[in-house]
């Protein structure tokens, strides 16, 4: 006995790998991965199974404990476990804990007066990289900003939700604000004709934004209106915007609902600043007061 020694003989997958001097090999590998990996692990898989056999060798045999560890941990999974705070089923900031994701729930929904769909989503993953958790701290403001954009998102989907639509073109702004100079219909010494359009009176250079979304038809000198730009609703909706200052589009460009397009100006048939705005359906002028205004 002197000159030998125990030792477990280690096979992994019917493979002698070396000897080791305990049978503990699997534990130390998940003490050294709770020790040195992320609080965020739930399960440690070890996939590859060891298998033990009692021998006694020299005295000088030297046991492989690094070399097993290395071939076990070839085949460890690791499961991580954080969680995600969600408003309205989005996330909007990740934690480690439960505890620390229903404390930000409890002071956030006590500090807000409205009712928020908040709620706690438990995640999993096999990627560490993927785990984006912050600090408990520092989460509680970034989530009271993201709510607080939020809730503008929100506002501003009511307003628009309450804006009326032209044959089922919905719109979204009004193009300028400004003071009503003339109204649709209306008969004037500097025009042949009844009135086509609104008149807005505004300052020059004043941004003109687009009603809703399409396509530029045309941007370019449209003689009596001055700088004249065209856009396509679809539904045969087409809104006019003229005797702009400045035009900041081209005919075919496609537009979304509040682009800047123009600014205000006095170009064409015009006595001050302002924009004349029309609105068509199938090529025939409507009241735009009839929508907005």
């Amino acid at each position: 006995m002197v000159k030998y020694k125990p030792v477990y003989k280690v096979s992994i997958s019917g493979q002698e790998i070396g000897y080791a001097k305990n049978k503990n090999v699997e534990e130390t590998i998940k003490e050294n991965i709770l020790q040195n990996t992320s609080k965020n692990i739930d399960a440690i898989d070890i996939k590859e199974t060891a298998e033990y056999e009692l021998k006694l060798v020299s005295r000088t045999t030297k046991t492989d404990e690094e070399k097993i560890t290395e071939k076990l941990e070839e085949s460890t999974k690791i499961t991580y476990k954080y969680y995600d705070i969600a408003l309205s089923n989005q996330t909007i900031q990740s934690v480690n804990t439960i505890e620390e994701a229903e404390e930000l729930i409890n002071e956030i929904k006590q500090s807000n007066k409205e009712e928020l769909n908040l709620s706690i989503i438990e995640k999993y993953t096999q990627n560490e990289e993927e785990i984006a958790t912050t600090q408990i701290e520092i989460a509680k403001t970034d989530i009271q900003e993201k709510i607080e954009v939020k809730k503008a998102q929100i506002a501003q989907q009511a307003r628009i939700d309450a804006m009326p639509d032209v044959n089922g073109i919905k719109l979204a702004t009004r193009p300028v604000t400004g003071t009503i100079t003339s109204r649709y219909g209306e008969n004037s010494r500097i025009r042949s004709s009844a009135h086509t359009g609104l008149d807005i009176a505004t300052s020059t250079g004043t941004p003109i934004k687009v009603v809703s979304a399409g396509t530029v038809t045309f941007a370019g000198n449209g003689r009596s209106y001055g700088n004249l730009v065209k856009v396509s609703h679809g539904n045969g909706v087409e809104t006019w915007y003229a005797h702009a200052s400045k035009i900041y589009v081209k005919a075919g460009q496609q537009v979304n609902a509040e682009d800047v397009i123009a600014a205000v100006g006095s170009t064409g048939n015009s006595t001050g600043p302002h924009l004349h705005f029309e609105i068509r359906i199938n090529g025939n002028v409507v009241n735009p007061q009839n929508y907005l205004y």
